[in-house]
Formats: structure tokens, C-alpha cells, sequence
């Protein structure tokens, strides 16, 4: 995928595919913040459109391995402008229909590109670059992504607040026509295996098998206690209800430089770096059970939180980098389909953990299972250090 001189524009498609990354999720994620007025509009029940996000995440987790496996040979170009073509157009489709099984179907079909785009985009990112710099691009995926989080779905949720549900859905169509365009133009047309990003430095099974498992792990770790943060801060930590959204705003900004901070350090430190964020989101979910009526210790552990467990995801792409046995691309789908399985089972054992004890029972639970995480992370950065057969990425 790597193409001599062309700086700026290698770094036009760089920023294109991480805005793509941006609108995909926060389209996964924008229902959250809109459901009464969704369910209002279409006269349907809270819960049924809750499954816009529930069943968009449970397409992505299922479809992931075998869509990388079908298209492993189409050229990246074409397949990404069809990824984003079906983006635009689902998108599209949800803005102009009244139907929620209509809507539904568009949310499927946004799901199926998704699932697809994860799986081949850090790929295509990578091999625009030389190998020195792949955790860095990485990185500049991540941000993407992250940023979803803390803009993306909070200014989405406020303008269809002011301008109706569908408002936010066609300003993220208009943006996904744009990167579109750019990906279609700019991206250069090669086979998958041309690019360097489609081979792992170091394969190995079992240190691939361990990345997923601390994926698989942490997620749940976190979304264990963090799907019931807004009832642990007004309902054990004594926050006012109206203080929530600049409480999750300071996580969602400290996740942003965690994120960088991580990006810088991958390409230099590739194992420890996932053991520290992995261990900083133990510490926190921890320190959170522990501390939880102290709040200005808890506005604190919230900041670690963010810093440290939204990197996470970064940290293990980029170990997939390093250890996939074949192509990169499986690898990516199966670490994106285990983290949506992640999510969805932390949810589901903080709800169960919630009767115990409340959601400081939840957090408890959380960083037990983090710790696990991190045990698993650390015992594998301790025997890929003593294989002498690991080769650092050529400059």
C-alpha cells in the first residue's frame, strides 16, 4: 500500500479513515443519547429502539471474522469506498424513513460496514507508512474513534434535541460523503498482501490467543461497572444529576490524551504499554469501589479510568500487529468481535451484580475481573521478553 513521496496526501487518507472511524461510531453509539425522541417519532417502545444499539453491536460481533475471510482478496480501495458507500446510504435511508423496521434493516446494514471497516482499515492505515510507525498510525485511528465519544455523541444527542432526532444522522451521512470521496480518489488500488500491514512482525498463536483474551477480559471488566457510572455517582458518590455530563465529559477528554500518550509510546514499548493501561484500569475501577463517597477522589479515578481503559482497544490493535498468525486483517475482525462480546457481557454481569450491592458491587466486579486482565497481559509480556526469535520492527 506504500507509495513513494505523496506525504500530504498519504496524511489526507490517513485523516479521512479516521474520520470515517469517528462517524462510524458514533453512529453505533447516537441512538443512546436519543431514544425517547426516537421512540416518540415511531411510536415504538424505549426498548425496542434500545435494539438499534443492542443488535447493531451483536451484528458487528458475529459478522466480523467471516466478512474479513470473504473479501481477504478484494482490493482495499474498492472495498472501503463500498464500506463507506453503505454508510452513506444506510444513513441516508434513516434520515428519510418513518418505519422502524426500516429503520432496523438500516441499522443492520451499517453494522455489516462496520464490522468490515474495522476489520481492514488499520491494514490499509499502516501500509501507508513505513513499519516504525505503526502503533503512531494506530493511534491516529484510535483518536478517530475516541472522539466519537467525547464530541461525536454528545453533540449529536444535543442537536436532536434542538432540531429533531434525524438532524444529527444526516450531518454524519454528509461527513461519511465526504471521507467517501476521498477514499475513492486517493486511496491507491493494490492487492491486500502489497501492503506490510497484512503480515504481523512477530506471529505467534499463543501470544494472538492471549491479546484476544485480555480484550475479551478488560471489556467486560469495564463495562461491568462502567454501563452503572451514572448510578454510582448520584446514587453512592452524591453528585447532583445534573453534574453527570461534565463528570463523563472529564473521562471522555482524559481518554483522548490517554490515547496519545499510548500512541506515542507503542512503537517503543508494545507489550508494557498494554500491561499499564490494562493495570491503570484496574486501579481505577478498584479505587472507585474503594473511595466512592470521596468525591474528589472519584473525579480523579474517573480521569484514570478514561486515560487508561480507553487506550485499551489501541493497545491490543496494535499487539494484532505484532502477533497475528496470518493475515492482519482476521486478526483485527477477531479482536472487534470480541470486544463487542465484551460489552454486551459486561453489561449483562453488571446488571446481574447490581442486586448484590448496587453499582459499587458492579465496580467491584469490574476491576476483579480487570486484574485477571492484567495478569494475563503481564505473564504474556514476561515470555515474549524471553524469546529470543522477537525481532523489533525494522526502522
Amino acid at each position: 500500500m506504500w507509495w513513494s513521496g505523496d506525504g500530504g496526501r498519504r496524511l489526507v487518507v490517513l485523516v479521512a479513515l479516521a474520520a470515517s472511524a469517528f462517524a462510524f461510531n458514533t453512529t453505533e453509539n447516537l441512538p443512546i443519547g436519543l431514544l425517547p425522541l426516537i421512540a416518540a417519532d415511531l411510536a415504538v417502545t424505549v426498548p425496542a429502539v434500545g435494539l438499534l444499539v443492542g443488535g447493531y453491536g451483536l451484528t458487528v460481533a458475529l459478522v466480523s471474522l467471516p466478512l474479513a475471510h470473504v473479501t481477504r482478496n478484494v482490493p482495499r480501495r474498492y472495498l472501503l469506498t463500498g464500506v463507506l458507500a453503505v454508510l452513506v446510504l444506510a444513513t441516508a435511508l434513516s434520515v428519510a424513513t418513518t418505519s422502524y423496521p426500516v429503520l432496523l434493516a438500516a441499522r443492520v446494514a451499517t453494522a455489516l460496514a462496520q464490522a468490515l471497516f474495522w476489520a481492514v482499515t488499520a491494514p490499509v492505515a499502516v501500509g501507508l507508512f513505513r513499519p516504525a510507525v505503526r502503533g503512531r498510525v494506530v493511534a491516529v485511528m484510535s483518536v478517530g474513534g475516541s472522539l466519537a465519544t467525547v464530541l461525536g455523541v454528545p453533540a449529536g444527542t444535543w442537536l436532536g434535541e434542538q432540531a429533531g432526532w434525524r438532524a444529527p444522522f444526516l450531518g454524519l451521512a454528509v461527513l461519511a460523503l465526504v471521507v467517501l470521496v476521498l477514499v475513492a480518489t486517493l486511496l491507491p488500488t493494490s492487492a491486500p498482501e502489497q501492503s506490510h500491514g497484512t503480515r504481523a512482525t512477530a506471529p505467534h498463536a499463543g501470544r494472538f490467543a492471549a491479546v484476544l483474551l485480555v480484550t475479551a477480559v478488560s471489556v467486560t471488566g469495564m463495562f461491568t461497572g462502567f454501563t452503572y457510572v451514572a448510578e454510582f455517582l448520584t446514587q453512592v458518590a452524591g453528585f447532583a444529576a445534573g453534574t453527570v455530563g461534565g463528570l463523563l465529559f472529564v473521562f471522555g477528554a482524559a481518554g483522548l490524551v490517554g490515547v496519545a500518550v499510548v500512541g506515542h509510546l507503542l512503537d517503543r514499548f508494545p507489550r508494557g504499554t498494554l500491561v499499564c493501561t490494562v493495570a491503570g484500569q484496574a486501579v481505577a475501577l478498584l479505587g472507585l469501589w474503594r473511595f466512592a463517597t470521596e468525591r474528589p477522589v472519584v473525579v480523579g479515578l474517573l480521569a484514570l479510568l478514561g486515560a487508561t481503559a480507553v487506550p485499551v482497544f489501541l493497545a491490543t490493535q496494535a499487539r494484532i500487529l505484532h502477533v497475528t498468525p496470518g493475515r492482519t486483517e482476521l486478526g483485527f475482525a477477531a479482536n472487534s468481535a470480541t470486544f463487542n462480546v465484551g460489552i454486551a457481557a459486561g453489561a449483562l454481569l453488571g446488571g446481574a451484580a447490581l442486586p448484590a450491592g448496587g453499582p459499587r458491587t458492579a465496580l467491584l466486579a469490574g476491576g476483579l475481573l480487570t486484574v485477571l486482565a492484567a495478569a494475563v497481559s503481564l505473564g504474556d509480556a514476561a515470555r515474549a521478553g524471553r524469546d529470543t526469535t522477537h525481532r523489533p520492527v525494522p526502522a
